[in-house]
């Protein structure tokens, strides 16, 4: 073995968990092999609890992580995601590249504590405050590399194409100046990106949503990405208001729209989808199209609920994204996903799959292991042959989850989904490296000094 070897007692490998697991790591921080049923090698560094393979957060605006928490007031007769929205403008049009590197290693130091190893940035804050460029105009897409590099996170750079404040808008509103691109802008981004070469580094591309790119701007960016094997993500279906005005200005709904009009491939990444028709899951379906389920932003923006029962039932691949990152763990997700579900329907295990997979969490959790390489990018994730080496090592004296590792393993994954709380990871690896210890990101005390250094800047003392 040219690289690491680490050995499970008990491990999530092919969709359940399975015994005495021999992981094998070779020199590019891959896995070279994956093998159950064995003894615990000579050299092999033992892991002292259960191994589950991490997850992809597949959508993230990491300035965000600066508001998180300081738009839970109510000062009008009605608040919603598009008054949420102006107040968010606010921060992003403060914030500097330093600044925005120290909020997102601070984010990017969370969301490895909360089982996630690979971030999709969707990245539209790209221009100086007044809206010109920086000298170099990819300047705060470095801040965000530089802050994944710290972390020691991997990272997949979605520069978005932001050119319409609305559907009939010509261009962009005044407080939108910063995120200001074309097609153009976007190609060579991505291109500049990849070609970096840094190694937890990789880049696609993205259209704000169909307000904002409109017909002749995403014919624009698939002609100049052809047949290139990268990610496309775009937001979409998010609100109601959304969905009338795309009606008012197309005469469809806009995954009706996008199915129709741009013909999106297992390449595109739909995010939210919150407000669907059986005919769209249907087309998103048959597109090889994935979607990208927010649950706590979705939550937290009074959104709605997504039809999961729908997109489950039609196969279409799923993913979870930290969105605004008032939640920063997997876990918490899944569970506000099934939850969600539960209280809409006033039903229970909404998501399990009677006689084929009849635990929740299990159901939820493996099609998110599915789910997250194409968001990414990737050709494979999870603990498999080729994937890259990243796990997760369960802390079995974490408060959270005493009592809970001796229950029978079918049950397992569902106590750590819904009946544990507090921190359960004793490590999280990255490539095979370890960035988190017994809870803590190996870096946490000088990343939390630079954030909050940096809110104090922004919002000062009390």
């Amino acid at each position: 073995m040219s690289g690491a070897a680490f050995f499970a007692t008990q491990a999530w490998v092919d969709g359940r968990w399975q015994r005495d697991v021999l992981l094998e790591v070779d020199a590019r921080g891959h896995w070279a092999a994956i093998t159950p049923g064995q003894a615990c090698p000579a050299g092999a560094t033992r892991l002292e609890g259960p191994v589950l393979p991490s997850l992809v957060d597949a959508h993230s605006h990491a300035f965000q992580r600066a508001f998180a928490g300081l738009a839970e007031q109510r000062d009008s007769e009605r608040d919603d995601f598009w008054s949420w929205r102006d107040r968010m403008y606010g921060v992003a049009l403060r914030l500097t590249p330093a600044q925005l590197q120290a909020i997102a290693a601070q984010l990017y130091a969370e969301l490895l504590v909360g089982g996630y190893t690979q971030v999709c940035e969707f990245h539209y804050l790209q221009h100086q405050p007044d809206g010109s460029a920086y000298p170099d105009e990819l300047a705060m897409s470095w801040a965000l590399a530089d802050a994944a590099e710290q972390a020691g996170l991997g990272l997949t750079m979605l520069p978005v194409l932001y050119a319409h404040a609305g559907f009939t808008q010509p261009a962009l509103r005044d407080d939108q100046r910063r995120f200001a691109t074309d097609a153009d802008w976007v190609w060579r981004a991505s291109q500049r990106l990849n070609a970096a070469g840094r190694p937890l580094l990789n880049a696609g591309v993205a259209l704000h949503s169909l307000r904002a790119a409109h017909r002749d701007d995403i014919a624009r960016l698939q002609a100049l990405l052809g047949d290139a094997d990268l990610p496309i993500h775009i937001h979409i279906s998010e609100q109601q208001q959304e969905i009338r005005d795309c009606l008012a200005a197309t005469g469809q709904r806009p995954m009706q729209w996008l199915c129709h009009e741009a013909r999106p491939d297992a390449r595109w990444h739909l995010v939210h989808a919150t407000h669907s028709t059986r005919e769209e899951i249907a087309q998103v379906a048959a597109s090889g199209a994935s979607v990208v389920i927010c649950p706590g932003t979705e939550g937290n923006l009074g959104d709605g609920l997504c039809d999961l029962p729908g997109w489950l039932a039609a196969g279409v691949p799923i993913s979870l994204g930290s969105d605004s990152h008032v939640t920063r763990g997997w876990v918490e997700e899944l569970r506000w996903l099934e939850y969600g579900q539960r209280l809409g329907l006033q039903q229970r295990n909404v998501a399990a799959a009677p006689g084929r997979q009849p635990s929740t969490a299990a159901r939820l959790f493996e099609a998110c292991v599915q789910g997250s390489a194409a968001p990414a990018g990737f050709s494979c994730w999870g603990l498999k042959p080729g994937a890259r080496a990243d796990f997760l090592v369960l802390d079995p004296q974490a408060s959270g989850l005493l009592g809970l590792v001796g229950l029978p393993g079918a049950a397992l994954l569902d106590a750590l989904v819904f009946a544990s709380q507090g921190e359960a990871l004793a490590a999280v690896h990255v490539a095979g490296k370890r960035r988190v210890e017994r809870g803590r990101h190996v870096e946490a005390e000088s990343i939390a000094n630079g954030f909050s250094a940096c809110m104090r800047q922004l919002w000062g003392k009390d």
